[in-house]
């Protein structure tokens, strides 16, 4: 093909892939700066400051918003992790079963207690329970009761998940674990469920981050002043105070819980990605 030829060949039109995905993200980027141009000056941030951002009112809640609310928050968090780490894993061991009734009973507990929102399994435990059980105390008071009804919750959720890491496991750890003479129960949890645990440990770190914010239904179970956790405590304020200061205050108490957690999750992730490769 000589010189001639190649010039007389049609060049082609439009852009490159590489020069569309960079025209895409410039207009995105020009988008997001424009929006936040706007935003920046429509607000009356006179007006935000004088409700949401009160020095001497914020000042007011230290210590108790930590020592009180935030240590409410979390050990209403990690008990109900606990209840439902315990239950989640008998149900998954129910669902991977070779007992028809067990996988049916299973199956029919995750499907229920994920449907229904978490608000009202907190309803029912502080008013159908006592109604049904008259003179009936659960153990430990609204501690015990946020327990159960966030355990609840959480089961069905970490249910599936713990199954899915068992499942996960390569069959030929439970094959060698029975030829060396491990019984099947045995095999299980001394083989099995460690390595699985290992693989869903991310997910389950994030259970407990929606378990730390769900830990604001505890409302809904009338609690005392000493009971209260975060959101409660700031609406308390609010109120009191007739500022929404209270509130911002609460909600970064929850983001110094759930931004460290976030990053241990990423992390592990992380590690997880680099392991299998």
């Amino acid at each position: 093909m000589t010189t001639a030829d190649t010039e007389l060949q049609p060049r082609r039109k439009g852009l490159t892939r590489r020069q569309k995905r960079s025209l895409s993200r410039g207009v995105q980027y020009v988008v997001f700066v424009a929006a936040v141009i706007t935003f920046a000056v429509a607000a009356d941030w006179g007006r935000l400051r004088n409700q949401f951002a009160q020095w001497d009112i914020a000042k007011q809640m230290f210590p108790d918003v930590i020592t009180l609310a935030l240590r409410n928050t979390v050990l209403y968090t990690l008990s109900g992790f606990v209840v439902g780490l315990a239950l989640g894993m008998v149900i998954a061991l129910m669902r991977l079963s070779s007992v028809g009734p067990y996988r049916w009973l299973a199956g029919v507990y995750i499907e229920i207690f994920r449907g229904l929102p978490a608000l009202l399994i907190f309803i029912f435990i502080g008013v159908a329970v006592p109604l049904a059980f008259p003179g009936t105390e659960i153990i430990g008071g609204t501690y015990g009761k946020v327990a159960l009804a966030l355990g609840l919750v959480a089961a069905a959720y970490m249910a599936e998940t713990i199954r899915a890491g068992i499942q996960a496991v390569p069959k030929g750890q439970l094959e060698a674990a029975r030829s060396l003479g491990f019984s099947p129960a045995r095999a299980m949890i001394s083989i099995i469920i460690p390595q699985a645990f290992r693989i869903i440990l991310p997910p389950l770190t994030n259970e407990l981050v929606l378990l730390f914010k769900d830990s604001s239904l505890v409302l809904f179970l009338g609690v005392t002043l000493e009971e209260r956790e975060l959101s409660k405590y700031g609406r308390d304020l609010a109120s009191t105070t007739a500022n929404s200061t209270p509130i911002l205050v609460a909600g970064l108490c929850y983001l110094l819980v759930t931004i460290p957690l976030g990053f241990v999750v990423r992390r592990m992730e992380a590690k997880a990605r680099e392991a299998v490769k």
